[in-house]
């Protein structure tokens, strides 16, 4: 099954779309150091040196995926974040939101979550950089969460990298057999992240 290659921040280019798409595929099926350049342009439909046309290396098209991919979902979150009336309602959003992202790109979600240890040690530390945004988004409103009075939490810090480590794992046993929707995997860890903060969902 194909990935959903990211419509946000990714170039107006049909071959570097082609490209994310094969790279998913393939990092997906064979992982990193099993995938070759080779791998990807054939499933691109291009031959190897059609790769470095837009790619430096196998390594900066993982990375360029990974950015899209982590800059994607912050974006979403940080949207969904926005426009929420109250701490509990941004908090069950923005999970919810994040939640279906790794459900519908389930593969682009398993290689930016998984295979960004084989980054090079500048890459990885943009990508980190990306992840602690998605962090700050989640730390906000739990933050705004105690102030108000609708959480109960001493370490809102902890707090959000627990709710999100939740939202993570999805891109580990999420496939496409699974019965339940998006929506309904979305709404039940929306639930669980407002039990985190002691919030009840109104």
């Amino acid at each position: 099954m194909s990935a959903t290659t990211p419509s946000q921040t990714v170039p107006d280019n049909p071959t570097v779309r082609r490209l994310f798409e094969a790279a998913a595929d393939a990092f997906a099926e064979k992982g990193f150091h099993g995938t070759t350049t080779r791998d990807i342009a054939s499933r691109a439909g291009l031959s190897p040196a059609g790769v470095y046309v837009h790619f430096a290396s196998k390594e900066d098209l993982l990375f360029q995926l990974s950015r899209v991919g982590h800059s994607q979902a912050r974006d979403a979150l940080a949207q969904a974040a926005e426009t929420a009336a109250s701490p509990s309602e941004a908090l069950a959003e923005v999970i919810s939101v994040f939640v279906r992202w790794h459900v519908r790109e389930h593969q682009v979600a398993r290689i930016v979550q998984y295979e960004f240890r084989h980054l090079s040690p500048e890459h990885r530390r943009e990508v980190l950089t990306l992840r602690r945004e998605i962090d700050a988004v989640v730390e906000r409103i739990i933050t705004d969460g105690v102030a108000s009075g609708e959480f109960d939490v001493t370490d809102p810090q902890s707090t959000a990298l627990a709710a999100l480590s939740l939202v993570v794992d999805v891109a580990r046993w999420y496939h496409p057999g699974v019965r339940r929707t998006q929506q309904e995997i979305g709404e039940t860890y929306a639930m669980l992240a407002l039990r985190l903060v002691g919030a009840a969902r109104g």
